[in-house]
Parts: structure tokens; sequence; C-alpha cells
């Protein structure tokens, strides 16, 4: 009876084994949720293309930041990969109406005619939307203004700039630490009446100050800069910008409500002393009350000769203003027809200093389009796999090159996730679902076009449109060494599941 039982138990322990060994065979893809079949080599086969690699050449950026769009402002004065960078922003803060004034119509703010009135301080806030790189190092902000010959692109009222574009500067308004770790800290103030979280606040000196407060109509009447826009502009054109130590990049947004120059004054109204702020904004909304403002994000970048020569399996990808890489993969050309169950592009990060890497960390995503070496020699969209629910053609052909709805991220791939490398090192490695664009490849003979590689903030493709198509990176936001196609340790490369036809 015994012997009986502990048969069946060592057939029952032999058949689990071989059911988890045959489960165990499914294969499976970091990319979206679907099963594979069992690689056996008996029915269904996977292998490695090789993948030809290399930094592409640095060509000018006219990506453009919109006025509503957050803007990058900082210093990054010590990546050991890529070298700095340095974002300026400029803009415009104008009054809500003209002719305008302080407080209400019947305030007095007045010190001669009562003494507990008048103005106190003007501060610069700027609405907190993030950081980049490392928040230790000291950040200190200068405020300047801009010229008021400023000319140029800076005229074209409401028109946002290029990014390598910054309006000339006047004399330097204030300079002052911010404290990067405290920002997103709720701040109660003197009066225990007002507080701030996310904003950047910079009170600007008493110069600039009595300069603003000097303008008031009820002072000045029809002399005042107050009175309309272009007489506003010829006094005061602009605020400045920039940072002048630190090694990050902050991230703000001129059209957030937290973003304002508050005028601070003590006003008699009805026979009360009141303590107020007047806001003047950056408008973004073309309601014809005011006009627009005009708004620049100067981003500049100085790399290393690492960066467009480096050694060999090494590829150096920065976010836009960036770099990219062009590559190749020879033998799709060849691949005889058969069923492609998945083909995917795999991307490695190459560690290098785990502090370094950690606060200028990897782009959110990457990504890869195609590049048409025709009669015109142009880039488009990969066919098929940016979302395989949406019918699109990057030919053109019939007016929607890009998938309505966007890139399905689940299918496609090209987001950072993390894995750890041969040597133990947490590393950022990205996909690349192409599985629909092979499968054309191989059974009707298509082009096997040349891809690039890259880390954008938005795209463009300018024989089709020049409107932007909204990217999911931040501007300048990421940076990363990855493996080229002869990398020993991080190789690029695309493997392919298939079955023989």
């Amino acid at each position: 009876m015994q012997k009986r039982i502990l048969s069946t138990i060592a057939v029952s322990t032999v058949m689990l084994s071989l059911f988890i060994a045959s489960c165990s065979k499914l294969d499976t893809t970091d990319i979206g949720s679907d099963l594979l079949p069992a690689v056996d080599n008996v029915n269904t086969f996977d292998t490695l293309l090789a993948i030809n690699s290399a930094m592409g050449p640095l060509v000018p950026d006219s990506s453009v930041i919109a006025a509503t769009d957050d803007h990058v402002l900082g210093k990054i004065t010590s990546d050991p990969l890529f070298g700095t960078t340095d974002a300026g922003v400029y803009a415009q803060f104008k009054p809500g109406f003209y002719p305008f004034y302080y407080g209400n119509a019947g305030d007095t703010i007045n010190p001669s005619l009562d003494s507990r009135t008048g103005f106190d301080s003007v501060v610069l806030c700027l609405a907190y939307r993030g950081f980049w790189g490392d928040s230790i190092t000291p950040f200190t902000v200068q405020v300047s203004e801009v010229a008021l010959n400023a000319g140029g692109m800076w005229d074209s009222i409401g028109q946002s700039s290029n990014i390598t574009y910054a309006p000339p500067v006047a004399g330097t308004i204030v300079t002052q630490q911010v404290d990067i770790a405290s920002l997103g800290t709720t701040k109660i103030y003197s009066n225990h009446r007002d507080s701030s979280v996310n904003q950047v606040r910079i009170r600007l000196s008493t110069a600039f100050a009595n300069k603003l407060f000097a303008l008031d109509t009820n002072y000045l009447g029809a002399s005042s800069p107050f009175r309309s826009d272009s007489l506003f502009r010829a006094f005061t054109n602009g605020i400045a910008i920039k940072v002048t130590g630190g090694n990050g990049l902050l991230y703000t947004n001129l059209a957030d409500s937290a973003t304002k120059i508050e005028v601070h004054f003590r006003r008699k109204n009805a026979g009360v002393i009141d303590t107020t702020y007047t806001a003047f904004r950056v408008n973004t909304t073309a309601d014809g009350a005011v006009p627009l403002s005009a708004t620049a994000n100067n981003i500049t970048r100085t790399r290393p000769s690492q960066v467009f020569n480096p050694a060999p399996g090494e590829l150096y990808l920065q976010t836009t203003p960036g770099t990219y890489a062009n590559l190749t993969i020879p033998a799709l050309s060849t691949l005889s027809n058969r069923i492609i169950h998945r083909a995917e592009i795999i991307v490695n990060q190459i560690p290098n200093n785990p502090v370094t890497d950690g606060f200028f960390s990897p782009p959110n995503y990457l990504y890869i389009d195609l590049k048409d070496t025709g009669a015109t020699e142009k880039y488009k969209p990969i066919y098929f796999d940016l979302n395989p629910s949406v019918a699109y053609d990057p030919d053109y052909l019939t007016n929607t090159d890009f998938p309505n709805g966007g890139i399905d991220y689940t299918y496609f791939g090209g987001f950072a996730r993390n894995k750890t490398d041969v040597f133990g090192n947490s590393i950022k490695y990205y996909n690349f679902n192409i599985t629909r664009y092979v499968q054309q490849i191989v059974t009707k003979h298509t082009n096997n076009y040349p891809l690039r590689l890259y880390a954008p903030y938005n795209l463009i493709y300018p024989q089709h449109s020049v409107i932007p198509i909204s990217f999911s990176n931040r501007i300048a936001y990421g940076r990363v060494k990855v493996g080229g196609g002869n990398n020993a340790n991080y190789k690029m490369q695309l493997r392919i599941v298939y079955s023989k036809i």
C-alpha cells in the first residue's frame, strides 16, 4: 500500500514537472501582453539580426516652444557624457487692461495723502513644474530686462520663437539663489494669510519696483505708459530669466496662473486700509483685451567630441535639442518569407557613473522612424506598428500620415524599462515592436529603409505639415549612452520570432 502511494506521488511529480517545463517554453515579450509560440526549433524559431549603427551629424534644431508649453530654465555645467546646457526664458509680463491703474478706481495709494498707503514690493513668480538634474548644487537665478530695442523676432507680438533665439538683454534686475528641494513644500508668509506651493518666488530690486510704481495713471495721467500696450512695451519690454549657477533644469509654465509679477501695495478704500497686490501676466490668450505676449525659450548645448565621435559600439542620445543615430539592418532585405510572430529592436543603456546617471536620467521615451532616400530625402513614420488599431499612411497617399490618437506605446514600445545587466548594474532599456513592418518586407519585398533613433520633444514631417506632432518627452529632459550594433555587452539587435511557411 505504501509503495503504491509513493509510486503515485512519484508519477504525479514527474507529470507536474513536465507540465511546468512545457509551460515555460511559452515565449513572452516585454512589449504588450501577447504570448508568443514556444521557440522549440521545430515549429517556431528565433533569430537575431545585426544592426549597423552610427551617430548622425549635428543639424540645426528649429523646434518651437509654444507660449502655453512648459519652458525649461537652468544650466548644466558638469555632465561627464554630454557637456553643458544653458536654458533661458524670456517673456513679456503685461497688465490685464489698458489704461491700467493699481487697485480699484477709488483707491488711495499715495503716502503723501495717507502715510499708511504706498507700494511695498515686486515679486517675480514662476509656476514650478519639475526639475531634472542635480538638485543639490545651488541654483542661482538672474533676472534682467529685455532690451527696449530688441527688434527682430521679439517684435512679432504673440509669436513663440524657436529654441535658438534669445532677445538682447539690458541690465540685471536681481540675482537670487533658489532652493530646489523646498519648492514642493507649502510656504506661509509673515502676514499668516498668504501661502504658496510649487512656485519660485524672486523679489525684484527696489529700483525696478520703483520703476513700475511710477507708471500709475493715477499719477501720470495721459503721459502714463500704462495707457496702451505700445507705450508700455516702449517703457519695459519684458523679462529675461537665466541661471548663472546650478547643474540642472527647472520646468515652468508661462500660462499657469502661478506665473506672474506681483506688485504689492497698501491701499485705502472707503476709509479701510488693506494690503493687496496686482498681477502682471504673460498673455497667451488672443481675447483682444490685451495683445499677446512675446515669449522665447533659448536652449544652447555644448557637447564634447565623444558625442559625435564615440568609441566603437557606443551611441549618445539626448532629448531635443538633441542627437540621433542612424541604423540599418541589411539582413532584412534578403530574409526569406515566413510568419513573423514578433520582431523587436532592443536598445540597452551603457552604464557610466551611477550618481550622474541617476540625476541625469535617460529619456522617458525613444523613437524610431524611417529615412526615405528617394528623389527627395526625408523622414517618415514607420509603417503599421505605431498604432495597429488605426489606419495611417506614412507616404501620405490618404492625407493621414500619422495615426489619429497617437502612438500606442503599449504595443509599439519605446519607453524606458529597468533591468540588470550581465555585471549586476541596474540599467534602462528600450524595445520597439516592428512586427508588421518586418512582415511586409519579407512577404512583399517592400523597401528596407534606414532608421533614425532619437529622443524627440515633438515630431515634424514637413513634407506633409509644418505643425508639430506632440510626443511624450519634455524638452531637454533626458540623455543616455546606449550600445550600438557591435557592442560586446550592450548590443543593439533585432530579435525575430517566426515560423516557417
